[in-house]
């Protein structure tokens, strides 16, 4: 049951465009917190209008911290307006010990330059045990962030530059490819957890990209289905059919060789459940954008856009 403060006699009652800007939260993710969960109850203006006290902003911006640490509305939303501050504390706690300093977060030069000089030299022995090494040194959630991604990102400049072969740019990538997903699958299925798929769609093979979004939502606690590359609307809809994922999510690194991607896209969106939602990202789709969210489809072009929208869905925002 619901202990949020009582309102006093006479105190002031603001509109809800006051508690969106105080809160940060959405107007229809507030009605939805009111509708489904009773996180607060508000009063009828003599337009109809609803009105928040003080304590029932104070109360929804504890509960989208609480939810922002990774806890879902369901879980707190009849938790006291104390038990929500002590829940924020503990998590707050639990982050600065496990999370460490930007001093020691730093892009991992010493295991870049070592994978670089082994790609070149076509020692594979050599570069897969750097990237175990880096893996277990960092974790999966700082090897993605603080090695995988700007190494990825270094050898495809370097190659635009000419001063490394595309063989050795795909040697390197291949083995970053198979370290992430190897992490990504060390994840076991939760029951419970929600679901997404993530592949590349047809003539994009261009596998990486799709990898490490796999990667980097399976730290976020989603069921991960990877397909891998290149795959044609209509596999897609029958992966989707069998499986029931809430999400599928493309990755388009560069411009696929199919000249009608929209149009495939388009088709996807189309046979996939009006409920699932379908997210395109990648360098790629920079010129797409506008195309793209005309069909219904949205559009992230990195991985931090991506995990902020999976968790706005996760925390109920009907907006998503």
């Amino acid at each position: 049951m619901i202990t949020s403060p009582q309102p006093l006699v006479d105190e002031p009652r603001h509109p809800i465009a006051v508690v969106v800007e105080r809160t940060g939260l959405s107007p229809d993710l507030i009605r939805a917190w009111e509708r489904r969960y009773g996180a607060v109850m508000p009063v009828r203006g003599s337009g109809g209008h609803r009105l928040y006290t003080s304590g029932e902003i104070e109360r929804l911006r504890l509960l989208r911290a609480a939810v922002q640490g990774g806890r879902t509305i369901g879980h707190v939303a009849t938790a006291s307006t104390d038990e929500l501050r002590a829940l924020i504390d503990e998590d707050s706690l639990a982050r600065e010990l496990l999370v460490p300093t930007p001093a020691t977060r730093a892009i991992d030069r010493q295991a870049m330059d070592a994978a670089m000089a082994a790609a070149r030299a076509y020692d594979m022995a050599v570069l897969e045990d750097t990237m175990q090494r880096s893996l277990a040194l960092h974790g999966a959630v700082d090897f993605l962030e603080l090695v995988a991604v700007p190494l990825l990102r270094l050898a495809g400049d370097e190659w635009h530059a000419g001063r490394m072969s595309p063989a050795e740019e795909h040697l390197l990538s291949s083995v970053v490819h198979d370290v992430v997903v190897g992490a990504m699958r060390g994840f076991r299925r939760r029951d419970g957890s929600p679901g997404i798929l993530v592949t590349t769609p047809v003539g994009s093979r261009h596998v990486i990209g799709a990898a490490l979004i796999g990667a980097a939502v399976a730290l976020e606690g989603w069921n991960v289905i990877y397909l891998g590359a290149d795959l044609p609307a209509e596999c897609i809809v029958d992966a989707v059919d069998v499986s029931g994922v809430e999400v599928v999510a493309l990755s388009i690194v560069y411009s696929p060789a199919n000249a009608d991607l929209p149009g495939e896209l388009q088709a996807l969106r189309a046979q996939l459940p009006s409920e699932t939602m379908l997210v395109v990202g990648g360098a790629a789709t920079t010129a797409l954008q506008a195309q793209l969210r005309a069909l219904g489809i949205r559009v992230e072009s990195d991985i931090p856009g991506l995990i902020g929208l999976l968790r706005r869905k996760r925390a109920g925002d009907s907006t998503c």
